[in-house]
C-alpha cells in the first residue's frame, strides 16, 4: 500500500530509498517528522520495529564549553573503528523570529562527505530542557536507518536542563576551567546526571583544579552511586587530546550497563515514559483542535475570562466534552 505525501512523492518510494541507505531519503524523512507532516505517525509506526539497535550518547554542558568541537572529534574517533554515526545537534531558536543559525553543522563540516556520518541540526523551537520536542522521534529515524551510534548534542544548558538523561544511554557532561568555584560542583542538577565527565580545554589554567573538585564531589557521593563517573581531560586544540580516552570511558560505561542489566531496564522504562509522552501530546492536540472550532469549549473559556465560572469547573467540563467527542468519533470509525 502506498501513501501519498506532500508534493506527490509516494511514501513507499521514499522508504525504499531510505532502506537502501540513501542520505537524501533520511533527510526527507527527518524533515517530515520535524515539520509534523500528516503522514508522520504512520511513518514512525513503520520504522519502529527496526529501532533499538543504536547506542545513544548524550553530550551536554554550558554554552561555550566546546560541545560541538568535542563531538566532531568523537565522531572521527568512532569512524576509525569503522562504525557509523548519526549526530543530532540542537541549537537555540530566536524567541523573536523563530529562526536558528544551526551553527553546529558548520563546526562539523569535516565529515560532510563521509557516508558513514549523518549530521542534523535542529532548532529548539521554544522547547525547554536542552532538546527539541521532536528529538526522540529523529533518534528513532536514525536508529531505523542503521546508525551504530547516535550522538545528541544539547543546546547550551544551565543547571536544570536535564532532558538528555531521559534519552541517552550514556551522558557526557562537559566542564571547563573558569566556569565557577567548587560550590558549583556540589549543586544538584546537571552534575548529577553525568555518566562521564569531560574537562574540556584542559590546556587552559585551572583544569587540574576542576578535576580535583569533581573527584571530591564524587567521593562525597560514592556510597550512593552504582557507577563512579570517570573524569577525563580533553582538548580539541592539540590534536584531540584525551578523545580516545573519553570514548574508552564511554564504552566502559556501556559494558557496565550490559553486565548489570541496567541497559535493558533503562530502555524499558524509556519506552513506557515515551508512550505516556505521546499520550500527553495527542491529548494537547485534541484540546487545541477544539479551541480552533466555534462551540462550547470557547464559550466556557469566554465565561472564565468574564469571571462567570471558575477555571476548575470549566476544565472538568472541557475534559468531558472532548472525551465524549473523541468517543463518538471512535465509535463511528469502528462501525464503518
Amino acid at each position: 500500500m502506498y501513501i501519498f505525501v506532500t508534493g506527490g512523492v509516494l511514501l513507499g518510494d521514499l522508504l525504499e530509498r531510505f532502506w537502501s541507505g540513501e542520505h537524501r531519503a533520511l533527510a526527507r524523512v527527518i524533515s517530515m517528522v520535524e515539520n509534523e507532516m500528516p503522514e508522520k505517525d504512520e511513518l514512525l509506526r513503520k520504522l519502529y520495529r527496526h529501532t533499538g539497535r543504536a547506542y545513544i550518547l548524550g553530550v551536554t554542558g554550558s554554552p561555550g564549553a566546546g560541545k560541538s568541537s568535542l563531538v566532531d572529534h568523537l565522531v572521527a574517533e568512532i569512524r576509525k573503528r569503522k562504525q557509523t554515526v548519526g549526530v543530532i545537534a540542537v541549537d537555540p531558536t530566536s524567541p523573536f523570529t523563530g529562526g536558528a543559525i544551526l551553527g553546529d553543522r558548520i563546526r562539523m563540516n569535516e565529515h560532510a562527505l563521509d557516508k558513514g556520518v549523518f549530521i542534523r541540526s535542529m532548532g529548539t523551537r521554544g522547547s525547554l530542557g536542552g532538546l527539541a520536542r521532536t528529538t526522540k522521534e529523529v533518534i528513532k529515524v536514525m536508529d531505523a536507518f542503521g546508525m551504530n551510534w547516535i550522538i545528541i548534542e544539547t543546546v547550551g544548558v544551565g543547571q536544570a536542563e536535564l532532558d538528555i538523561m531521559h534519552i541517552a544511554d550514556t551522558t557526557v557532561v562537559i566542564l571547563t576551567p573558569g566556569a565557577g568555584d567548587s560550590i558549583q560542583t556540589m549543586k544538584a542538577g546537571i552534575m548529577e546526571i553525568a555518566d562521564v565527565f569531560a574537562v574540556n580545554k584542559c590546556d587552559m589554567p585551572g583544569a587540574e583544579t576542576v578535576v580535583a573538585e569533581v573527584e571530591m564531589m564524587l567521593n562525597l557521593q560514592d556510597d550512593h552511586i552504582k557507577w563512579r563517573p570517570p573524569v577525563v581531560k580533553t582538548s580539541t586544540v592539540h590534536k584531540g587530546e584525551g578523545i580516545e580516552e573519553l570514548l574508552t570511558a564511554i564504552e566502559k560505561h556501556r559494558e557496565n550497563l550490559n553486565q548489570k542489566g541496567f541497559y535493558t531496564k533503562r530502555r524499558k522504562e524509556r519506552a513506557r515514559s515515551e508512550t505516556l509522552d505521546i499520550v500527553n501530546y495527542q491529548w494537547q492536540r485534541l484540546v487545541k483542535r477544539q479551541m480552533n472550532l466555534p462551540g462550547r469549549v470557547n464559550q466556557l473559556l469566554e465565561k472564565v475570562g468574564n469571571n462567570e465560572i471558575d477555571p476548575y469547573t470549566a476544565s472538568e467540563t472541557i475534559l468531558e466534552l472532548i472525551l465524549a467527542d473523541s468517543g463518538m468519533k471512535k465509535a463511528k470509525n469502528v462501525m464503518s
